[in-house]
């Protein structure tokens, strides 16, 4: 099943997307990637989706990609007597390690190691930056604050501070717990939630090995300040504009975006844009003309993928958002100025050999006017610097492992095939030509161009490159 488009749709799978019918129908309507967020749900409903997805796989035909999103260190306040509070603007509200039940004067803050790094003049935001609190003074066992924006306030609210590095780790215990499960299941990616510095990457990397690859999630202004970095560190970034448009004014968030799309294009790494792209869906069956420009914005900024949350998830009109987001980036993508935006934001090509054929793969194949671009590889990583150069025609990204054809699914532009291994370069010219006519890239007597490394089966070594002529 070919895609008629380049840049890739996550889905969120969750209560209104866990049955067979449903998914097999998202995947349809044309969710390349699905993701399990591990902030909802028991092992159990991950493992029941997961053995879903696989099946729908084996049926279709075509790799999948399966992302676990771990939760990360949430920051929550306590509990309250009355279980909700008003507070006013302008009045003073203190933040304590004192457990006992709140007030309109005072609340429990769990979460001792923020008493220290909080400083007079900053700020704390609260129930996802609807309320501001100003830090007056900060102790160890108190932050005294003035309310800056005041509204209701109920148990359990998350705390957010957008002007501190907090020293915090990003795998929690839970994540832990859920960062084995995923593994053991098989997924291809796993999001790490709030990292701030490229250190924070360094655990996770640790415990996932090469079992998954690692995806960023950029939510914390504090990583921006390390971006290219991180970028460098991880294998793939998601802008998480829900968390990052807490901690950031509303009008930073567009330009930081684009920031972060740029550095991935540079280093060569699939981006990801996600929260709130069809909103809207979640209760309506179309969604606003805001949101639809939204989804194109990623597209014209040229995203590897944009993302579903509660739309698949938890909404009332799930694959109806996926089908609206599949057609709106078919729109993107046939309009000409679509190609000129794509050109313009074309990177150097880096020092390497991987790099300078990728790069030539790209002027050849718009010189000789092949129709597929094929690439083979073993880790993906052929695959991944040819997307970077962003070809005129589709990457059919050929390779002997499964698992490496499911993370192809996340990356602009990738049609992955699994085939047996290939021994010499007649072998490889073969199979080149066989796969792109068999899966409706290239018709007798049109041209394709081909890369490869050499010798076959190492990771790293693209060194090859050659145009062939597709027989009848």
């Amino acid at each position: 099943m070919r895609r008629e488009r380049n840049a890739r749709i996550i889905a969120t799978l969750g209560p209104a997307s866990s049955s067979p019918e449903t998914i097999l129908a998202l995947f349809e309507a044309g969710a390349d990637v699905f993701r399990f967020n591990f902030s909802h749900g028991t092992h159990e409903d991950h493992k029941a989706r997961y053995d879903i997805v696989r099946e729908i796989e084996r049926k279709v035909g075509r790799p999948i990609g399966i992302l676990a999103d771990l939760q990360g260190p949430k920051l929550r306040i306590g509990t309250f007597a009355a279980g909700r509070i008003v507070l006013q603007a302008g009045a003073e509200f203190t933040l304590e390690r004192d457990t006992a039940p709140g007030d309109e004067t005072r609340v429990c803050l769990p979460h001792p190691e923020l008493f220290e790094v909080v400083e007079a003049g900053q700020s704390l935001l609260l129930d996802d930056g609807k309320l501001r609190l100003q830090v007056l003074d900060s102790n160890g066992t108190q932050i005294r604050t003035r309310v800056v924006t005041g509204g209701p306030l109920s148990d359990r609210k998350g705390v957010n501070v957008p002007d501190a590095v907090l020293p915090i780790p990003v795998l929690t215990e839970k994540d832990r717990r859920d960062l084995d499960f995923a593994l053991s299941l098989g997924v291809e990616f796993v999001a790490l939630s709030f990292v701030q510095r490229p250190e924070d990457l360094h655990e996770a990397r640790d415990i996932i090995g090469d079992r998954a690859l690692l995806m960023t999630k950029l939510e914390k202004p504090q990583a921006l300040d390390h971006l290219d970095e991180i970028v460098r560190l991880s294998d793939s970034v998601m802008v998480a504009r829900g968390d990052l448009g807490v901690e950031l004014p509303p009008e930073r968030v567009p330009s930081a975006s684009k920031r972060i799309l740029r550095a991935c294009r540079e280093h060569g790494k699939p981006s990801i844009v996600a929260t709130q792209m069809l909103e809207s869906m979640i209760s309506a069956p179309t969604p606003t003309r805001a949101e639809a420009s939204d989804v194109a914005g990623a597209v014209y900024d040229g995203s590897d993928a944009v993302m579903l949350s509660a739309e698949s998830a938890s909404g009332a009109f799930p694959v109806q958002a996926v089908a609206m987001m599949d057609r709106i980036i078919r729109e993107v993508e046939g309009d000409p100025a679509y190609r000129t935006l794509i050109d313009a934001q074309h990177p150097e090509p880096l020092a390497s050999p991987a790099d300078a054929i990728c790069a030539a793969l790209r002027g050849v194949t718009k010189i000789v006017g092949a129709t597929a671009t094929v690439t083979y590889t073993s880790s993906g990583t052929t695959s991944m610097r040819a997307a970077r150069e962003r070809p005129t025609a589709p990457i059919v990204s050929i390779t002997p492992r499964i698992d490496t054809a499911r993370r192809m699914a996340f990356v602009w532009g990738v049609h992955a095939k699994v085939v047996e291994d290939v021994h010499s370069v007649t072998d490889m010219v073969t199979v080149a030509c066989k796969v792109a006519h068999e899966e409706g890239f290239a018709q007798p007597g049109d041209m394709i161009a081909i890369t490869a490394g050499m010798p076959f089966g190492m990771p790293g070594s693209t060194n090859l490159l050659r145009i062939a002529t597709v027989e009848g």
